[in-house]
């Protein structure tokens, strides 16, 4: 039996300068899952992250978004599993992904980190790569048919045809949250992968 996810971190570099950035689509992300739980933000120095306190059906709900930069995120995700006795397994993040396409997500359960920093950084910390990740498509560079590097093409913002599918797979995420909450984590990806085809 795969336990319920209780802690979700959400990726992406913290300041105003990064706020509409590709990378930082796992930030936006947590904060609608907190504006879904009524859970509000407050800075919580010791785990290094904006944490969020929810609740869902009794059971208390962590959302957090790391105040370090993306390649330390291990951080405030090794430091809350620590703290609130979970296990990798019931940890989710929530992360910008260049192989899928803008309007793209999907679901999966361990797996490696594809250079990911942040990914990199967190598997490092929980000593684990069990977590589940929900990965936001943002599209790459040579996909989209732009000469940029991706550490560019990560740090800027989408073109407004691309916001709006990530958008839209924003919303997506949102509607399985409560399954993956109950740890229905099959119901979960049926129901995100339906939509993906939708």
């Amino acid at each position: 039996m795969t336990p319920p996810i209780r802690l979700v971190i959400g990726l992406g570099n913290p300041g105003p300068e990064y706020e509409a950035t590709r990378h930082n689509a796992g930030f936006w992300l947590a904060d609608h899952l907190a504006d879904d739980l009524k859970a509000d933000f407050s800075l919580e120095k010791s785990f290094s992250a904006w944490v969020a306190k929810g609740r869902f059906e009794g059971e208390a709900v962590i959302i957090a978004k790391p105040t370090t930069f993306m390649n330390r995120s291990g951080q405030a995700a090794g430091g809350l599993m620590r703290f609130y006795k979970l296990v990798p397994e019931q940890v989710l993040v929530l992360h910008d992904e260049l192989d899928l396409m803008p309007g793209n997500v999907k679901l999966k359960q361990g797996g490696g980190h594809a250079g990911h920093n942040g990914l990199r950084d967190i598997q490092a910390a929980l000593a684990s790569p069990a977590f589940w990740r929900l990965r936001l498509g943002i599209g790459h560079p040579r996909t989209l048919g732009l000469a940029q590097q991706v550490a560019a093409f990560v740090l800027n913002m989408p073109k407004r045809d691309e916001l709006k599918d990530i958008e839209s797979a924003i919303d997506r995420c949102r509607a399985i949250m409560p399954a993956l909450l109950r740890g229905e984590f099959q119901q979960a990806t049926s129901q995100l992968h339906e939509a993906n085809r939708a």
